[in-house]
């Protein structure tokens, strides 16, 4: 018995670790993408050895910091609402998701330079699923284009917003304006060829 509630002790700190690993990774990655595992370490409270004990490389860290990321973005993606006309639903989906990118931009730009190729589209597959869903509807609708595959259109949407991130961090966009940005460069690009952009 005294060893069973020892394993569970262990369990409950490594668990209690993990959490905080992860938390100090995502403030540490989020004000600098190039922060190293000794500064996540320290302001995980935590030693090098248990930090690699449980991520054995900072790419791994990197990848199970933007997956928490991305689970905890899909609880507020699923809120919005994306019924009605698909232009409206397509931007109020564009205004939710950006906040997204924006508070994580800089871990972003951590995941794209760490992980390997495809990694970050990968990671991505439930939010582009939510696009790609509301683009086929739209595209029933005569709202956006079917001259092109939604497959290209989901992706020119990822691309797109991300490229905004990258922008921001370049200083070449602010924040604010980042939303209105994508939201008329997307509905230009998905609006069919010969039709007036709303």
């Amino acid at each position: 018995m005294a060893g069973t509630t020892a394993k569970a002790g262990k369990r409950a700190d490594a668990q209690r670790n993990i959490a905080a690993i992860l938390d100090a990774a995502t403030e540490c990655l989020s004000r600098d993408p190039a922060a190293s595992t000794s500064e996540i370490a320290k302001a995980a409270g935590v030693g090098r050895v248990t930090l690699y004990g449980h991520f054995p490389s900072r790419a791994e860290l990197v990848d199970a910091v933007f997956v928490h990321a991305i689970e905890g973005g899909e609880d507020t993606l699923g809120q919005v609402d994306l019924s009605g006309d698909p232009r409206d639903a397509l931007a109020r989906l564009i205004e939710s998701s950006w906040h997204l990118v924006d508070r994580y931009r800089s871990l972003l730009l951590a995941a794209q330079d760490t992980l390997p190729p495809g990694r970050v589209q990968e990671l991505h597959a439930d939010p582009m699923a939510r696009v790609e869903r509301l683009l086929e509807r739209g595209r029933k609708d005569g709202a956006f284009r079917t001259d092109l595959p939604t497959s290209w259109l989901v992706s020119v949407m990822h691309n797109v917003m991300h490229g905004a991130a990258g922008e921001i961090h370049g200083g070449r966009l602010t924040p604010d304006k980042a939303a209105g940005y994508i939201t008329a460069t997307l509905l230009a690009a998905f609006t069919p060829p010969g039709e007036p952009v709303r």
